[in-house]
């Protein structure tokens, strides 16, 4: 299942919402994550970790990432713990991994090269 949210700002960044056979969402990011797509993907996180034994985000596509979706992910990430589910990034392109080193997100919240090794963890 598939659910294509669109883009929270054209061109900038692209959401979609995928669910596996065992129902854990795996949330597909394409553009970048800034102050302009910050609320939309809150959202999107928000009712995947509500509704869904674990949630896998894929930054394979996202070139950029700054404090506001920084501020997400942790969102996110403290809702999933409130719920009792996992929460997890995955395939951080360099940039975005440097962001999540330097701040630290990365102790916090956990972080794997790949979605299928998220998934398997």
């Amino acid at each position: 299942m598939a659910d294509i949210e669109g883009a929270a700002v054209p061109e900038r960044l692209l959401i979609t919402r995928t669910t596996t056979g065992d129902g854990v969402g795996i949330v597909v990011l394409a553009g970048e994550v800034d102050l302009d797509g910050s609320s939309q993907l809150r959202d999107v996180l928000l009712s995947c970790v509500q509704s869904a034994p674990g949630t896998v985000v894929d930054f394979g596509e996202v070139g950029f990432l700054d404090s506001s979706g920084i501020n997400v992910l942790i969102t996110a990430h403290r809702a999933a713990e409130a719920r009792g589910v996992w929460f997890r990034i995955a395939a951080p392109q360099h940039a975005v991994e440097r962001v999540l080193q330097l701040v630290g997100v990365d102790t916090l919240i956990g972080c794997f090269p790949t979605v299928e090794q998220a998934l398997a963890a």
